[in-house]
């Protein structure tokens, strides 16, 4: 998936996608050693993968996205 279509998912999206992708990758690695992976490099996809919504989630973390201004009242 790419970057920004990774950035338009909530943090509990991207937490709920992490989750899966590091099933798929513990289910691909367990195929890999008992010789059924079809695709090896798919493994290196997935961490990629991971790696992407993590930075998203870290850059969120650091750099939150500013609050609304309050709307000013009209003063007289």
């Amino acid at each position: 998936m790419k970057p920004f279509e990774l950035r338009k998912l909530s943090d509990s999206e991207l937490l709920k996608r992490i989750q899966e992708e590091q099933e798929n990758l513990s289910n691909l690695k367990f195929q890999k050693v008992i010789g059924q992976l079809e695709n090896p490099l798919k493994l290196g996809q997935i961490k990629k993968d991971i790696a992407r919504m993590e930075t998203i989630l870290r850059e969120r973390e650091i750099n939150p996205l500013p609050a609304a201004p309050a709307p000013a009242e009209n003063a007289q």
